[in-house]
């Protein structure tokens, strides 16, 4: 079987299309990439990648942009969708699986304009602009939130769930701000630092490199030196793994990581993304009893101190490697491949 796998713009997207590579690769198959030249597309797969081939065409967001803008996007996306054309046609590839954002535009408009099957993941309790757009011409449309969805989950890399435990004791709390960072996650973990330190609970912390020196300062200044304190770094399935709690923004691949690997989180969605749909997210983890979710505020320290005080940590670890479905990658390529050769 030879797909491609579209989308990024953000890690979010990425997290899932390299997921799906890793279960199309595992058995035996090639995938290509198709993403975009902006965004963080090129960080990702630009170097280091398990897809045969990687594609970053010249396309940009529509959604924001405004007038004249928003034509030259769209003709960027069009020029784009020629593209992905020839490239579609040189792989001969079978089937798109698009993981969302604006980079999965062109490809899979590419790939119903050739009536290969299109195949969509949306990975928000939202979903986004492009994907309900493309959702009635899709031959499958994935969704971890919807009850109706024909698999369940949310395709995570293998590692988490071979790393996945009960948490029955909180020892070790982790500060995820993205890999851009969250001044509202670095002030709050400042603000708590002491009381944690107080009660035996180590500190791991991902501040991003934009704010890294100013949290490494603050922790100096209160004498707090045995953080373990990153910008970005790669190793987030070992440093998830050996954390009991999670605080975090909630974007859709972070979220389902934590969850998949059994870490309670209380969540702190980015105020300012699109459709609010981090919130969306994290109120269905919250609905869901698997964990917190508190808007950006004053009370957050507070907030914080009493969920780790009241935080039924064992039920809930145990509530959430319930719910997660294992293999969801590789379920939605195997799928891929039972309806190409049905």
């Amino acid at each position: 079987m030879k797909i491609c796998i579209t989308g990024g713009g953000t890690g979010g997207h990425l997290m899932v299309a390299e997921a799906l590579v890793e279960a199309v690769v595992n058995d035996g198959d090639e995938a290509i990439f198709i993403g975009s030249n902006k965004g963080q597309d090129q960080k990702y797969f630009g170097e280091h990648s398990e897809f045969s081939h990687v594609y970053f065409l010249e396309t940009t967001g529509v959604v924001n942009q405004r007038g004249l803008g928003k034509i030259k996007a769209l003709y960027k996306v069009f020029k784009a969708f020629l593209e992905a054309r020839k490239i579609l046609k040189e792989h001969k590839i079978e089937a798109t699986y698009s993981v969302g954002g604006f980079s999965a535009a062109a490809a899979s408009f590419a790939t119903l304009s050739l009536f290969k099957p299109l195949f969509i993941h949306e990975q928000n309790a939202k979903t986004g602009r492009l994907n309900g757009l493309l959702k009635p011409f899709a031959k499958r449309f994935i969704s971890g939130y919807e009850k109706d969805s024909k698999i369940q989950g949310y395709p995570v890399k293998e590692v988490f769930v071979k790393t996945a435990r009960v948490r029955t004791e909180l020892n070790t709390i982790i500060f995820l701000g993205g890999s851009h960072g969250a001044r509202a996650i670095n002030d709050l973990a400042l603000s708590v630092a002491w009381k944690l330190k107080k009660q035996g609970i180590k500190i791991i912390h991902q501040a991003g490199e934009s704010d890294l020196q100013r949290v490494e300062e603050e922790y100096k200044k209160l004498g707090i030196d045995d953080v373990e304190l990153y910008g970005f770094t790669k190793e987030l399935p070992t440093l998830i793994e050996k954390a009991d709690m999670a605080v975090s923004r909630a974007g859709a691949s972070t979220l389902w990581e934590l969850s998949t690997n059994g870490c309670p989180a209380f969540y702190i969605p980015y105020p300012y993304a699109a459709g609010d749909h981090q919130y969306y997210n994290a109120k269905f983890i919250v609905d869901n009893d698997l964990g917190w979710c508190e808007r950006e505020g004053e009370e957050l320290q507070s907030k914080l101190l009493h969920a780790i005080k009241e935080s039924a940590l064992a039920t809930k670890s145990e509530k959430l490697l319930e719910y997660n479905q294992k293999n969801v990658a590789t379920t939605m390529i195997t799928e891929v491949r039972d309806l190409l050769n049905a």
